[in-house]
């Protein structure tokens, strides 16, 4: 059984920063992607960032230069940096994941970013108060 838990949430002041993780366990995949999405009640999620098997990234325009995306391979960690963090990045961050075939090219951030995960975290709360 594929499992996702998310770790690293919190209440943080406006500019401080926070670093998400998400364990894996359950499944090795060959290819996949990876991404962290957002959601504020009432509202659509949002992927925020992902993250091919291979390394490439993706992110939305509004964490661009304040957000990164990792992976652990060896601790099946997946991670999500945030910086200079404003009032507007308050959400519950999720962690999903998705497995692809294993032939086939290694894929880019771009491609992660238009696929449909069907494995998901529980989600983390983060709070930016200014």
């Amino acid at each position: 059984q594929v499992r996702l838990e998310e770790s690293g949430g919190g209440s943080v002041q406006a500019g401080g920063s926070l670093r998400l993780s998400c364990v894996v366990s359950g499944y090795r995949y060959s290819r996949y992607c990876m991404a962290w999405f957002r959601q504020v009640a009432g509202k659509e999620r949002e992927g925020v960032a992902h993250i091919g098997s291979g390394g490439s990234t993706m992110y939305v325009e509004s964490v661009k230069g304040r957000f990164t995306i990792s992976q652990d391979k060896s601790q099946n960690t997946l991670h999500l940096q945030m910086n200079s963090l404003k009032d507007e990045d308050t959400a519950t961050y999720t962690c999903a994941l998705v497995g692809l075939q294993p032939l086939g090219r290694t894929p880019s951030g771009d491609y992660c970013s238009t696929m449909e995960y069907d494995r998901w975290g529980q989600g983390t709360q983060v709070t930016v108060s200014s």
